[in-house]
């Protein structure tokens, strides 16, 4: 049998900020449902559990004076979005391996706001061309759409509430109205 999907952005951040549950056991259900999920979706370009823990274990530490309303929501990051601490391969063998110096801005701004990042999405490669491995998490034989189809599959698959997307022609809306 199948974990739970993971519970909605809003539904996480009240059982967070309410004491209901920890960021730890929200990372854990995010990795259990991706262990489970992503086989068959393949939207993960790269996920380190032991990483993702040890932020999650972090971030409980935190006082609660200093929590922000998205303080321990999971995020993933679509690979086109530079992270300081994890391979950003921007969908393309060239840059396999890359590791940029400093997080994009947005990454940076959600992680000061207490998000976790969680691993980085498929996307197609420089979020252009050709599609990526991902597949549609309600039909294995239909297309999760464009650029942002790992972000939109994992989404959809219930493995985590929200992900970091871009829209450029058709890259958001068309994986978000797919999947």
């Amino acid at each position: 049998s199948s974990p739970a999907p993971v519970p909605t952005l809003a539904e996480l951040a009240h059982r967070l900020a309410s004491g209901g549950t920890t960021v730890e056991a929200v990372a854990r259900a995010c990795l259990e449902r991706i262990e489970v999920g992503d086989p068959a979706v393949r939207a993960w370009v790269h996920v380190d559990p032991e990483t993702v823990l040890a932020g999650a274990r972090e971030l409980d530490g935190v006082g609660v004076a200093a929590r922000g309303a998205l303080h321990g929501i999971p995020l993933r990051v679509k690979d086109i979005f530079d992270t300081h601490d994890m391979p950003t391969a921007y969908g393309s063998p060239i840059y396999a391996g890359h590791r940029p110096a400093a997080d994009a801005a947005s990454v940076a701004i959600a992680r000061r706001c207490g998000m976790l990042p969680l691993g980085k999405l498929v996307t197609t490669e420089f979020a252009a061309w050709p599609p990526g491995p991902t597949t549609n998490p309600h039909d294995a034989t239909r297309t999760p759409g464009g650029s942002s189809s790992g972000s939109a599959a994992a989404v959809a698959a219930g493995m985590v509430p929200v992900a970091f997307a871009t829209q450029t022609t058709g890259s958001i809306i068309r994986p978000a109205a797919f999947c």
